[in-house]
């Protein structure tokens, strides 16, 4: 047995693209199905394509709930001050903050927790996450 993806539905492909991207993430492969009325995009983070997020975009609107149903994605990160810093600066909200150097979670457009660990053991606690509030629910 071998894993290969885990899917999303989306709402929105660009705001999604847009935050995955933001997220460090990057396209490796793309299906419109025009007879489906579907798209398909797959991502990975950098020299890792084994571990894959598949966002299906129907284009058809439907509504989508359950994000936090769903769990969570989980990314393991080089520094993640600087990747909480990338995606705040980027208009992404940070719900719980990297306080222990160690994990943060952030949600996507559509309401799917990410769940973000600092490689190698926790960072030692810094400003402004370590006294940085939770928002929101991840």
């Amino acid at each position: 047995m071998k894993y290969l993806h885990t899917m999303v539905r989306v709402t929105d492909i660009d705001a999604s693209l847009a935050f995955y991207k933001l997220l460090g993430l990057a396209e490796i492969k793309r299906i419109d199905n025009e007879r489906g009325r579907f798209t398909l995009v797959f991502l990975a983070a950098p020299g890792d394509s084994a571990a894959q997020v598949e966002l299906t975009h129907n284009w058809d609107p439907e509504d989508y709930t359950g994000g936090r149903n769903f769990g969570h994605l989980a990314y393991a990160v080089d520094d993640i001050y600087d990747t909480c810093a990338r995606l705040a600066d980027g208009g992404v909200t940070i719900n719980r903050p990297p306080r222990d150097g160690h994990m943060a979670f952030v949600r996507s457009p559509d309401g799917i927790s990410v769940e973000l660990l600092q490689a190698g053991g926790a960072k030692p606690p810094a400003e402004p996450w370590a006294s940085m509030p939770n928002t929101g629910v991840w």
